[in-house]
């Protein structure tokens, strides 16, 4: 934008000097020769007044010091064919004044004036005075390059004029990108300054208002899944009490264990939405798939599943939560078990990633899946279609990814990358 106003003010001026300086300095050069056309008139004339009470010797020596003074070089013309001072020849414009007509004639050269004068012993008397180009023009590239270097400067003056109004408005209008970008990146409690013009104060204050807005809007969705969780505690108080009700101890213990899993899923959610900026924490992936693994191996066996394993035995630390790990896995392995049918083998590798962290992949020989699974709230089956969602937004927040695939024998592929945990 500075360059644009610089370019802008740099043309604007210029259209403007062009206007006033070619005029000025054509009259520069309009006056420069006729001030030379009036010192040789004058000259002229001084010659001319003389005429008549001077012999031609006495004229011819007032011719030479005139000439001599003057700068200029003078000729006069007499009736019977005699020029005195500078010998030139008699032209048409010295004819026309020997009839009593003082004119200025251009010649090659300059001009020349001639000044027509009645002697009463001499008769018409031509006195003629040549003004050559350099004296016509004396002074004026001078004066020309003065101009040209003032509209250099005026030019100049004007760019850096312009710079500073344009550095105003651009330092206003760059704070407000850095402001949006807080923004965007979550920091809800940035608040742009309302400087610099009226137009940029008008967007900061826009800004700033949408700024509370949507941290008005957050807190209020907070809130409403903090309700809506703690709704959930009432059910599961109840699921809880009928599970202990349960005279089969095993079964009544088996579904006890879930219940904890989803309160303490529910209270998970409750603690994050409380959290205004939450604090990523870390785990090892390895003790969590395992964990999880062990969990889901009881449904695998009563479907007749075969799961395939490949876990490492050394920890893998990544920059996500153990109960968000959790969800993440549960969500991968319950696609499993909903989406394809009882029997069907899928395999669980869990290692290193290529930047640290930890890769899970998923596999199974079910009838696969496309790219639109991986759009939230369209799976493209009979499911909300949030499973792969939360896996990746899990692998996001660590700074991993997710990707989906077809396995060679048929099948889908899931991989999912956790990003290591920040150095301390």
């Amino acid at each position: 934008m500075r360059r644009w106003l610089a370019l802008v003010m740099a043309a604007t001026t210029s259209l403007v000097l062009i206007a006033l300086l070619v005029p000025m300095a054509l009259l520069i050069g309009t006056v420069a020769e006729n001030g030379a056309v009036n010192r040789a008139t004058d000259a002229a004339e001084s010659v001319a007044a003389a005429v008549s009470t001077l012999t031609p010797e006495e004229l011819a020596l007032t011719v030479e010091q005139v000439t001599a003074s003057g700068g200029y070089p003078l000729t006069v013309f007499l009736p019977d064919g005699r020029t005195l001072g500078r010998p030139v020849p008699r032209s048409d414009a010295v004819r026309l004044a020997a009839l009593g007509r003082s004119v200025t004639a251009r010649v090659p050269g300059g001009n020349e004036v001639l000044v027509s004068v009645q002697s009463p012993s001499l008769g018409a008397v031509v006195v003629r005075v040549f003004v050559s180009e350099a004296d016509l023009n004396r002074g004026v590239r001078e004066a020309w390059i003065g101009l040209l270097a003032l509209g250099l400067a005026l030019i100049v003056l004007g760019i850096v004029v312009a710079d500073r109004l344009a550095r105003t408005v651009t330092t206003s209008i760059a704070a407000l990108a850095e402001v949006s970008h807080r923004l965007a990146g979550g920091e809800l409690a940035a608040r742009a300054s309302a400087e610099g013009p009226r137009e940029v104060r008008s967007v900061a204050l826009a800004l700033n208002h949408l700024a509370g807005r949507i941290d008005d809007l957050l807190a209020a969705e907070r809130e409403s899944v903090v309700d809506l969780s703690h709704r959930l505690r009432t059910p599961l108080t109840g699921l809880r009490l009928n599970a202990e009700a349960l005279t089969d101890s095993g079964e009544a213990k088996q579904i006890g264990a879930r219940v904890d899993d989803l309160e303490r899923a529910v209270t998970s959610i409750i603690n994050t939405a409380r959290r205004r900026s939450p604090v990523r924490e870390s785990c090892d992936a390895t003790s969590v798939v395992v964990d999880r693994v062990r969990f889901w191996s009881v449904l695998a066996e009563d479907q007749d599943r075969e799961m395939r394993l490949d876990l490492p035995s050394k920890p893998l630390p990544v920059a996500v939560a153990s109960n968000e790990l959790a969800a993440c896995v549960d969500a991968l392995f319950g696609n499993v078990f909903a989406h394809t049918p009882e029997g069907v083998s899928f395999g669980v590798r869990l290692g290193p990633g290529a930047e640290g962290g930890a890769s899970l992949v998923v596999t199974d020989a079910g009838p696969g899946f496309g790219a639109e699974w991986l759009v939230r709230g369209n799976s493209g089956g009979d499911s909300t279609g949030l499973g792969l969602d939360i896996a990746r937004r899990t692998a996001e927040s660590s700074g991993g990814s997710l990707s989906v695939g077809a396995a060679p024998a048929g099948g889908a592929v899931v991989e999912v990358t956790f990003g290591p945990p920040a150095s301390p």
